[in-house]
């Protein structure tokens, strides 16, 4: 039976986003209540397969030999499945309010929806096949919420995602082939499944695919050279770029890269080759570049983009270690920077929402007028800058102890990185507050006398992200536990 219940939470939301263009609602506040149960019914269902974890996989799709689509659940299946579970209702809950006065709503909605489903299918992939199969997936259905709005700049945006995404997903084939070829299995194995011993002419040709392949998945994780299309994709509503950069495309990009690196390909091949410095050295590189243009960006939403791209490469930098810590590591600051950006992402749009305004520069006063809103995003300024007491802390510290006990003297260049990174997480993140809440001593008020905080649609998951961050922050012990057992090839 639990079997089953894999494939009801992938096929749950395409039928039901299916359902939404095609039933004549009454109206909107029926559509809304259908679409939040879907949603919400479907994160149950995750949750009871998460806890009562089913031990056989689920065929969708039989091709020849061993290349199926098949969905299992294991540890690192759970951490990334439960994420989106959590995260999805409370996003889809924002959105009803956001969306209100956007036009073609019920495309928008039912693309939304059927993301949920695609991305719950990466989670849950058995095997490589399947990852690849809902990985182009994800590309296909993500594309008409980047294009929403339908302006110049929302056209250009999805041209330049779609580009790369399929640029990149050529890539990421290419490495699958090669698992298929000189793997002893496509299926997920905890220390990979090349058999090298067989080919030992033609290690540097799979330590080629493997930076190939990284680089590949690597697009939707928003790695440089490969990133202009995160910031652009800042055009579509701001529901969708939370989404985009907080849990269904960039880690779904890191998901892939974990799977790659230690369940395909193998960290006891991989490690202290060539290839892991080349990937390191790349990841390295995108933190500090990804914070360095978000301190220059004036844009609100694009700043936080750039933000994005950094703090990803935090989770590569985790995996390109190459230790179980670096994997733990990895997976505290994929849990940790969901909550925190997609906090501070929302927080941005309830403003733009509300007011408007979408620069830096305009935001003067606005913390006096929006107390809430505000409050909640210095909070989570705070988590990404690595405060003690909150959620990014956490995960930045076991990153920087990963780096440590590695002994890579390239991993000491990447703690080096993190404390690059977070000095001007702190000056691009704390310039925003200092500007709501302490504008220049002529500023009037009367300018902005109609700005109010949004209303309880956008603040009650604003609230229990504000309560994510302090309860990981504060009680991190469980979370760290379960990475370190997931880490070990324990579960």
């Amino acid at each position: 039976m639990n079997e089953i219940m894999l494939l009801f939470v992938v096929i749950i939301p395409f039928i039901g986003g299916i359902l939404i263009p095609l039933i004549p609602w009454k109206n909107r506040k029926i559509m809304c209540i259908f679409i939040e149960a879907v949603v919400l019914v479907n994160s149950v269902l995750v949750w009871l397969l998460l806890t009562n974890r089913p031990q056989e996989s689920m065929t969708l799709l039989k091709f020849t030999g061993n290349l199926s689509v098949t969905l299992h659940v294991d540890g690192l299946a759970s951490v990334f499945a439960g994420l989106v579970a959590s995260l999805w209702p409370l996003a889809t809950l924002y959105s009803f309010e956001y969306m209100k006065h956007e036009e073609n709503e019920k495309p928008f909605f039912m693309f939304y929806t059927m993301t949920f489903g695609v991305t719950l299918g990466i989670a849950l992939s058995a095997n490589i096949l399947s990852m690849y199969f809902f990985y182009e997936l994800l590309t296909l259905v993500t594309t008409p919420l980047v294009v929403h709005t339908l302006t110049r700049e929302a056209i250009l945006a999805a041209r330049t995602y779609l580009y790369y995404s399929l640029g990149g997903a050529a890539f990421a084939f290419i490495g699958m082939i090669f698992i298929i070829v000189y793997g002893r299995s496509t299926d997920f194995v905890y220390g990979g499944v090349l058999s090298v011993a067989e080919y030992p002419g033609n290690v540097n040709l799979l330590l080629l695919i493997y930076v190939l392949a990284f680089m590949g998945f690597g697009v939707k994780a928003a790695v440089c050279p490969f990133n202009s299309w995160l910031p652009k994709a800042g055009v579509a509503p701001t529901p969708v770029t939370a989404l985009l950069h907080a849990v269904a495309v960039v880690k779904s990009g890191a998901f892939a890269i974990m799977r790659l690196t230690y369940y395909s390909f193998g960290t006891e091949f991989l490690r202290g080759t060539w290839a892991q410095y080349t990937v390191m050295t790349i990841t390295i590189f995108t933190i500090v570049y990804g914070c360095s243009m978000a301190v220059k960006e004036r844009h609100l939403k694009r700043r936080l983009a750039y933000s994005t791209i950094s703090n990803l490469s935090y989770i590569l930098f985790g995996v390109t270690i190459m230790t179980p810590l670096g994997l733990v590591g990895a997976l505290a600051h994929m849990i940790c920077h969901a909550v925190m950006k997609i906090c501070s992402f929302f927080c941005a749009g309830a403003v733009m929402y509300k007011t408007g305004r979408s620069y830096v520069y305009e935001l003067d006063g606005f913390g006096r007028k929006m107390p809430k809103t505000f409050g909640i995003f210095t909070l989570s300024a705070f988590a990404l800058m690595g405060v003690p007491g909150l959620c990014g802390f956490i995960s930045k510290f076991s990153l920087a102890n990963a780096a440590v006990q590695s002994g890579n003297v390239l991993a000491y260049v990447g703690i080096a990185a993190l404390l690059i990174s977070a000095i001007l997480t702190a000056i691009y993140m704390l310039t925003i507050v200092m500007r709501a809440f302490f504008p220049r001593q002529d500023f009037d008020y009367e300018t902005i006398a109609d700005v109010e905080d949004p209303n309880w649609m956008m603040l009650v998951p604003l609230s229990l992200f504000c309560v994510g961050m302090l309860v990981i922050g504060l009680h991190p012990q469980p979370l760290l536990t379960l990475f370190e057992t997931i880490a070990n090839g324990l579960f």
